[in-house]
């Protein structure tokens, strides 16, 4: 038996094994438990392994690649259309991993380093944080709204709102200990955000990637930070378009008989770089007049004809393009005529 490549399909506790030989025919079929899978993979020959992108891919990659196998993730959307239809199930999807991964112009996802997982884990809890945050402030923005108290929008006014609460001697006293339980809950998740973030902003300082996309008009250390820890290897993405369309910041197509039809976003890929770009974008919208560069002119023009909304998400993919140019020729942004400083922007 000699096997070429193995189809993993990764679950929590079972592990599908599909391999195939050098033609393709399927030579093992194999359900492992977690416990069985290193003692499998150390005593078999070495091959190609290929693993869906998603869950714990990038821990299994790394370690399987200690025991000299070469080791490929495939995203998942790549993988669904070769699984056989009615058939949806852990050897169908091993299977399928197999097909997907033979197919001539199929593209691989960069294995990610520990280090990148961890500066991740921190982007993920503090989306998590800023969710929760943001949940408890509508809940006490509601409560106080019963009682006819409400302040102007912004998270910024809550503690507008604690007062009048506070002063509020008509306010009852079960209520008053509800909204006092909220404003101790988001105080203290304002100082884990702010802990996060400070740790996301010391990697932006520090990692030379994030320090190159950081001079980019719009794009701040978190998101600086973000991309440089997604995105493993920008050599994946042959055009600065290619990274854009990953990024779901191109519209959808549907063309036919010659003529071509575009419709909104495909919003496909990382979904909290794109929404990171596009809000770092709708900042830069609304100075457009007072950033007298290229860009800037090129934006209020832009305004002239087109929706606010579809100028945001017009330099976000601008954005996005950039961030490809800066990383893979190893520069940094060049404003082209005169660029203003934050500070004049502001005035």
């Amino acid at each position: 038996m000699s096997i070429s490549m193995i189809g993993l399909d990764t679950a929590k506790s079972v592990f599908q094994v599909h391999a195939v030989d050098a033609t393709g025919k399927a030579v093992l079929k194999r359900k492992l438990q977690r416990s069985e899978l290193i003692e499998f993979f150390e005593k078999l020959e070495v091959c190609t392994v290929v693993l869906e992108a998603c869950g714990a891919a990038h821990h299994w990659a790394r370690t399987l690649s200690t025991f000299g196998h070469e080791v490929k993730l495939i995203a998942p959307e790549a993988v669904r259309p070769f699984v056989k239809k009615g058939k949806k199930n852990d050897p169908a999807d091993a299977a399928a991993i197999c097909v997907a991964a033979s197919q001539p112009d199929i593209k691989f996802v960069p294995v990610k380093s520990p280090e990148q997982q961890g500066i991740l884990a921190l982007h993920s809890v503090r989306s998590l944080l800023i969710k929760q945050q943001t949940m408890l402030v509508n809940a006490v923005r509601g409560l106080a709204a019963e009682f006819g108290l409400t302040v102007a929008r912004g998270i910024e006014n809550i503690g507008e709102l604690k007062e009048l609460i506070d002063a509020d001697k008509a306010f009852p006293a079960r209520a008053r200990q509800a909204a006092r339980e909220l404003f101790d809950q988001q105080r203290t998740l304002a100082e884990s955000i702010e802990t996060f973030e400070s740790e996301i902003v010391a990697h932006a300082r520090t990692n030379e990637a994030a320090r190159r996309l950081a001079t980019i008009p719009g794009v701040g250390p978190i998101t600086a930070s973000l991309i440089a820890a997604t995105v493993a290897d920008f050599g994946v993405f042959k055009r600065a378009r290619d990274f854009a369309a990953w990024l779901g910041l191109v519209p959808q197509q549907h063309s036919t008989g010659g003529k071509t039809r575009l419709g909104k976003i495909t919003k496909t890929g990382d979904g909290e770089i794109r929404r990171c770009l596009v809000i770092g974008a709708q900042s830069m919208v609304f100075r457009a007049s007072k950033w007298k560069s290229a860009t800037g002119l090129w934006i209020t023009a832009l305004l002239e004809r087109r929706p606010f909304r579809l100028v945001t998400v017009a330099l976000a993919n601008k954005m996005a393009r950039i961030a490809w140019a800066v990383i893979t020729h190893s520069d940094v942004y060049h404003a082209k005529g005169r660029s203003v400083t934050a500070v004049e922007a502001a005035m």
